[in-house]
């Protein structure tokens, strides 16, 4: 029993130096996707025309203190702009420099005078002081031409401002990854799983969730080769009342199927999982992506229980979302596993009594082999 222990202990310690290694090794290398789901991606000489194109989802897509600035900038612009055409109907008009003139609006005769008049009337707010008179009619079409301006001016600021609320990235924040995946056994079987939540209470009741695995090799001239390979999780489909775990296989014809221990060192690939569901508040779609690299995959540990039954209601425990613990895991690639577990010597399987990676040779007990191989109660 005490040498089983210690080789346990010999495990766990190497799987507690697996992931700090990979930890240390993360930030020599630039990620595919942040883990709030952005994309650290600039661009250079791009034709911002376009942007001027599609001017209202450009508007959608900036930043609220510049959303503020166009808002506030909008405005007064229209108004500097209607006020110096009021000035000059007055300069022009003669209602500047002599007062008896019939004016073409009452009380503005000056620059002042005019802005106040055009922010009154576009803000509809007519304190009676200043007002049109059918002297000139050329103001009177200023004026008209001033209301249906503001109108349209209104339509696209509300429903800009309304768009940015109701973004889908802002219900995307409510729905969340776990910080981290696991390596772990299911039915006998090695599977790289990670957990998916909804923490608001008017929960999704459907969604799909999508796994791509990416790599990218950079050339001897310099340039950077990416390939993008997509990854079968079971229960593609998801209901989300509850914290779901999203389960890929490492069998064969998995991209991952050689995935072992010593990989995690390697910053070479780069997990990107993805869930686009339907807000059932708004009837919009939304998306909430994250990825993982090597380092932010734990092997040989699982995601800690945190459901539990109540008298009326279930209880999720939110604190345990991105808890895990770890369970005896072989050392071992999947596509080592399902080698020595093949029939040998006329059909005796076998099982290996020692696990050589990373320049260590870990000898272990047939008890604590048979319990690391037949360990599925995850």
């Amino acid at each position: 029993m005490g040498t089983a222990r210690g080789e346990q202990n010999l495990i766990d310690t190497y799987y507690t130096t697996i992931h700090t290694l990979g930890k240390q090794t993360e930030g020599r290398h630039l990620r595919y996707m942040q883990k709030d789901g952005r994309f650290p991606v600039c661009f250079q000489n791009a034709d911002t025309r376009r942007y001027l194109k599609d001017i209202f989802t450009t508007l959608v897509e900036v930043r609220w203190r510049v959303m503020l600035l166009v808002f506030s900038l909008s405005y007064i612009l229209s108004w500097l702009f209607f006020g110096l055409c009021y000035w000059l109907i007055a300069h022009v008009n003669g209602d500047v420099a002599d007062v008896d003139n019939p004016p073409c609006v009452e009380n503005v005769r000056s620059f002042t005078a005019a802005f106040m008049f055009s922010m009154e009337t576009q803000a509809t707010i007519g304190y009676g002081f200043r007002g049109m008179t059918e002297n000139c009619m050329v103001a009177i079409i200023v004026v008209t031409v001033q209301d249906v301006f503001s109108c349209l001016l209104d339509t696209i600021i509300i429903g800009v401002v309304v768009a940015k609320m109701a973004s889908a990235r802002k219900r995307a924040q409510t729905v969340g990854f776990s910080k981290c995946a696991v390596v772990n056994l299911r039915d006998g079987a090695l599977c790289l799983s990670w957990r998916l939540g909804d923490f608001r209470g008017n929960h999704i009741l459907e969604g799909v969730a999508r796994a791509l695995l990416v790599r990218y090799v950079r050339q001897p001239q310099g340039s950077i080769v990416w390939s993008y390979q997509d990854l079968d999780i079971q229960n593609r489909d998801i209901v989300l009342a509850i914290p779901a775990t999203i389960i890929h296989k490492l069998e064969p014809g998995s991209p991952l199927h050689r995935l072992g221990p010593d990989d995690l060192l390697d910053n070479s690939f780069e997990l990107v999982v993805s869930f686009t569901y339907t807000g059932d508040s708004t009837g919009m779609l939304h998306q909430t992506r994250t990825s993982y690299t090597p380092a932010d995959i734990r092997w040989g540990q699982c995601f800690q229980d945190m459901l539990k039954p109540g008298k009326r209601h279930f209880k999720v425990d939110y604190a345990l979302f991105n808890e895990t613990s770890w369970v005896p895991v072989p050392l071992l690639s999947a596509e080592e596993m399902d080698r020595r577990r093949g029939p040998v010597d006329g059909g005796q399987s076998y099982s290996p009594s020692s696990v050589k990676t990373n320049g260590y040779t870990l000898k272990m007990s047939p008890d604590l082999i048979e319990e690391v191989m037949q360990q599925t109660s995850l």
